[in-house]
């Protein structure tokens, strides 16, 4: 990408008074919806999440219905429009999704087997993942346009650049991503890097290390899998550990294939408009990109329609193949050897590392690429050390079948499963060893 970046020349600083408002007022209310908790009825989380959840509790027929309605048309849309024939995985994955509409279907109705209404299957898929997704990706997905579209992605971008290119080899603007999903959700860190790669300002190069190493489940989430864990005494230590750990990784799982030999070619061949080069007065520059996309942004109204339309439309990919993909994990765990097999990847590993119980710890990693709570609840019961390795892992491993392996390939990302499950198994690996030794010091 350093052959393409642009060098950029200090001009004048004067700017209409409008675009300064527009990158303060829409910057300054996306960052408090996204960035800044709050307190509400003892609850601390981000705007947005209050905002969810006051739908969620106060709407529930509501929520319910249009969570169905949007599964219906997620399942269908493939051969509405015909896309389901495109390749192998979009037939796979449309089959996904009717299976996904069959099994929202049952549980709505209330008919089926009882292994599907089992409080850890059907229902905690529907009240833990698919509902929460489905409400706060659209409603995400409005305020993103504040967060994206007048600025702020640029500044931060040009002020990180020094940062962010030599370790991760992404963009400045690429941080943004990154918090979005630690604080937000990884399918709004999705949305971003997505609507960034079609915009031309990231290679696929860039956009598959960032959807592969910076989406990751938000704290919220990170919580959850602490009190499953019995970690809250040690949130602190769990929640900074794994935030340096995952980006860690990161940082080397971009200089071994496949990542390091993806191509650098903009979206749909287009130009690009790779991140500018820095050299001197960097606050200034900031300030200046910031200013150029103020100024040419659409109307706010046409910005927060167009982000809508894009939430909606991976709501609508994802439900039904969280829903689907989500259940098979859950019964392959529950009825099956799958996990216990696929854990002898990851048994030499946790053999080496001295980690507790080390078999018990390789079938919960092995789980994690279903359903990244999955890990959890079967280590629930386990020795602190190896819950505190298998915690950190259910987070900085990023990828799994249930949402964030289907929203990556709902998007126009252009990286296989096989890929996907490469980087899986290189981030496991690479937690094992480097948590465990920390776990032993600071526990």
């Amino acid at each position: 990408m350093s052959e393409v970046q642009k060098q950029v020349p200090v001009t004048g600083t004067n700017h209409p008074k409008q675009a300064v408002m527009k990158f303060f007022g829409y910057s300054l209310i996306g960052i408090f919806m996204f960035f800044l908790p709050i307190s509400i009825n003892g609850s601390s989380s981000i705007p947005l999440d209050h905002l969810v959840t006051f739908l969620r509790n106060g709407f529930p027929t509501v929520v319910s219905v249009y969570i169905f309605v949007i599964i219906a048309f997620g399942a269908i849309q493939p051969f509405v429009n015909r896309s389901w024939k495109k390749s192998t995985v979009t037939k796979v994955l449309s089959f996904f999704k009717v299976i996904g509409l069959i099994v929202a279907f049952m549980l709505y109705l209330d008919i089926g087997p009882n292994w599907l209404f089992s409080p850890d299957m059907g229902p905690f898929l529907m009240e833990s993942l698919v509902t929460p997704v489905g409400v706060l990706v659209p409603i995400g997905a409005i305020f993103l346009a504040l967060l994206v579209s007048y600025g702020i992605l640029e500044f931060v971008g040009v002020l990180l650049q020094p940062m962010m290119r030599p370790i991760w080899k992404t963009p400045g603007r690429s941080a943004i991503d990154a918090v979005a999903s630690f604080v937000g959700s990884y399918s709004l860190g999705l949305l971003i890097t997505n609507r960034v790669f079609k915009e031309g300002k990231y290679t696929e190069k860039e956009a598959a290390i960032i959807a592969t190493g910076f989406s990751t489940v938000s704290v919220t989430f990170m919580v959850v899998v602490a009190n499953t864990l019995g970690l809250m005494e040690k949130w602190n230590t769990y929640f900074w550990v794994t935030l340096v750990v995952t980006f860690l990784i990161t940082a080397i799982t971009v200089r071994i294939w496949p990542l390091n030999k993806m191509s650098e070619r903009f979206y749909a061949d287009q130009k690009g408009d790779p991140e500018a080069k820095v050299e001197r007065e960097r606050f200034k520059v900031a300030w200046q990109q910031a200013m150029k996309v103020a100024e040419h942004a659409p109307s706010i109204y046409k910005n927060i329609w167009l982000n809508l339309k894009d939430g909606l439309m991976m709501t609508m990919s994802i439900l039904p193949s969280i829903l689907s993909v989500g259940l098979l994990g859950l019964v392959l765990a529950e009825f099956t050897f799958t996990f216990d097999i696929l854990g002898y990847i990851f048994y030499p590993f946790t053999w080496i590392m001295q980690v507790p119980e080390p078999l018990m710890a390789a079938k919960a990693a092995a789980m994690e690429i279903a359903e990244m709570f999955l890990p959890a609840l079967y280590a629930a019961e386990g020795p602190l050390v190896m819950k505190f390795v298998i915690g950190t892992l259910s987070v900085s491993a990023i990828l799994f079948f249930s949402a964030t392996i289907p929203v990556i390939l709902s998007t126009e990302i252009p990286i296989s499963i096989p890929k996907l499950l490469v980087i899986w198994i290189e981030r496991t690996i690479l937690t094992i060893i480097i948590v465990t030794p920390i776990a032993y010091v600071l526990l």
